[in-house]
């Protein structure tokens, strides 16, 4: 960092097994991701091409290339595997991975549907050559999942060699582990973390609101994902009570105090 300030929460350093950051990359050109990697690579582990977006994206190669230079594991959305497994072109899906030398893969079924035995041995399969994270959670706020489903295809995605399994929210934060207005599930996700280790989760929260909550529910080093580009930095402050929304979650409870009777006996306020 930039200079000393006390009372800072110690961070995770990279590379990390958790305290992680996922940028999502909805199109940005070279340009763009090469502007974005001066000023955040060292806060950002993973970059996910969102969805579909690494079809029609140009200069992909020399993207997730200038990424990876960079210090960040690339890895293509959970949907374009989606779209592919579809189609029956798993194995072209394999290849297109081998193309473009990826060794972070998603395996995902938020917007189809595939027996959970066959995606828990898609997950065994790939898991041997590349780090697999797979998704839990419909894409549809129509379809509701019970705590016990959560817990079990977590749990079992985990055992067939997820190294994180990412608990669905969406780009927009208002499906999955979110009500539709973007607050949490807090019923749902205290069940879920009462059986599953938070540290092997990696949360969809692109809303600030949903940062804030995450981190103040589990410190700086929470695994969070679906970040946009101009949001790392704002995160990372928020990771470190460097905003106001996390200001006291770190500060001595004394100093806390103290510091919030001080503004409740400013004059100016009357």
């Amino acid at each position: 960092m930039n200079f000393e300030l006390p009372f800072i929460p110690e961070r995770t350093a990279k590379p990390r097994q958790h305290g992680l950051t996922m940028m999502m990359d909805k199109g940005l050109s070279l340009r763009e991701a090469e502007h974005f990697i001066e000023g955040n690579a060292h806060l950002t582990d993973i970059v996910k091409l969102g969805f579909g977006t690494a079809y029609v994206t140009n200069k992909l190669e020399e993207k997730l290339k200038a990424y990876k230079e960079a210090g960040m594991r690339t890895y293509f959305g959970g949907t374009l595997f989606e779209a592919f497994y579809a189609r029956g072109k798993f194995e072209d899906y394999l290849r297109l991975l081998d193309r473009y030398d990826m060794d972070l893969a998603e395996i995902s079924d938020g917007s189809i549907i595939i027996n959970h035995d066959e995606k828990c041995e898609l997950i065994h399969r790939l898991a041997k050559h590349r780090t697999v994270m797979s998704e839990v959670g419909s894409k549809d706020s129509g379809i509701l999942i019970s705590p016990g489903r959560w817990i079990k295809m977590m749990s079992t995605e985990l055992e067939a060699g997820s190294w994180k399994v990412i608990a669905e929210g969406r780009e927009a934060g208002n499906v999955g582990v979110f009500r539709p207005n973007g607050t949490a599930h807090t019923m749902l996700i205290n069940k879920i973390i009462a059986r599953v280790n938070p540290n092997d989760i990696l949360w969809e929260a692109p809303q600030k609101n949903q940062q804030v909550w995450f981190v103040r529910l589990f410190g700086a080093n929470v695994n969070l994902g679906n970040i946009g580009p101009n949001e790392i930095i704002p995160l990372e402050c928020l990771r470190l009570g460097l905003r106001g929304d996390t200001f006291f979650e770190f500060l001595p409870a004394d100093y806390a105090e103290r510091l919030k009777q001080i503004d409740s006996d400013d004059p100016e306020e009357e």
